[in-house]
């Protein structure tokens, strides 16, 4: 009987050994079919990007890395052709690692800031002085960050504003959700009306940049930060990845940093697969914290009370600060 039987036994093992390669075949044609596709969309990307001067990293000072956060410092620039920018929009982006959650900070330009090397300026002239005079203008806005409210930047990414219309169109097609709180069109090169709606590129950098209300340039910075949240909220969604490999090639010449890509990679996925979904806000100075003064070197400026401030970013972040 047990010889009857093993003739039917090695006929089973051949078929699920045949089955069972017929598995792996199919999921290495899969595999290489993604790794294609993924390299057709990262090349792509570069390509669109391509009259763009490939943004090659500049040498940073960044502080050293640790396993529970990490603070990026992203920079907004107009350039509109000139040599030397200042920065239109200055943000702290900080990965809360063991949480997955994201929160920003914004920092006003017009904070009279004691710029080191330099006599006082307006926060936004620190990138300005820094080009100008060959010591890098992130090195310096970030070493005045640092000496005036003791956070750690560990990276940065500049992004000047007509490669972020680009980057927005290629990252969201579609465009992405914002509710305009009010009619808007001075000095922004599109015409807004309220409501929610899907902002393509041109539309949300203009909504970003408006500023001719009452609010001023807090109501700016609030934009901002709400612009960040909508993108973030669109990169985050199932739809976005399938355009993951284009952005990252995108990204490659719209946006000038030192993380490698695998790094921008890693970190999106994180960001992508843990956290609650939140984006957290804060703005300095905080209310109740400054006041607005002026000096012929530097015009109109908030002069800030700098302990306060850096009191109210330590418990924000609810990180140690020097």
């Amino acid at each position: 009987m047990e010889e009857e039987l093993q003739p039917v036994r090695r006929k089973r093992r051949r078929k699920r050994r045949v089955r069972l390669r017929g598995i792996i075949f199919l999921l290495m044609v899969a595999l290489i079919a993604v790794g294609a596709y993924a390299f057709i969309q990262f090349k792509s990307g570069v390509s669109l990007a391509e009259d763009n001067t490939e943004q090659e990293p500049v040498a940073f000072d960044g502080d050293e890395a640790n396993g529970d956060y990490e603070n990026i410092l992203v920079l907004g620039v107009d350039s509109r052709g000139e040599e030397f920018s200042r920065t239109d929009t200055m943000m702290l982006a900080t990965h809360d690692k063991v949480n997955g959650e994201i929160k920003l900070t914004s920092f006003m330009r017009d904070i009279y800031a004691d710029i080191p090397g330099y006599q006082s300026y307006k926060l936004n002239t620190a990138y300005y002085l820094g080009e100008k005079h060959g010591e890098g203008g992130v090195d310096l806005l970030a070493d005045t960050l640092r000496n005036m409210f003791g956070v750690e930047i560990h990276h940065y990414a500049v992004i000047d504003f007509e490669s972020f219309e680009s980057l927005v169109d290629v990252a969201a097609p579609n465009g992405v959700e914002i509710d305009v709180e009010k009619a808007m069109s001075k000095r922004i090169g599109v015409s807004l009306e309220p409501g929610v709606q899907n902002l393509n590129g041109k539309e949300l950098l203009g909504y970003a940049r408006f500023r001719a209300d009452d609010e001023g340039d807090f109501g700016r910075v609030r934009r901002q930060q709400q612009v960040i949240a909508g993108m973030k909220d669109e990169l985050i969604s199932i739809s976005a990845i399938p355009k993951y490999p284009k952005m990252a090639g995108a990204l490659q010449g719209y946006v000038q940093t030192d993380m490698p890509l695998t790094d921008q990679v890693k970190l999106a996925t994180q960001l992508a697969t843990g956290g609650s979904g939140e984006v957290g806000r804060l703005t300095l100075p905080v209310e109740n914290s400054y006041s607005y003064g002026n000096y012929s070197h530097a015009g109109s400026v908030l002069d800030i009370d700098v302990e306060q401030n850096k009191q109210a970013l330590s418990e924000y972040l609810s990180q140690p600060l020097d």
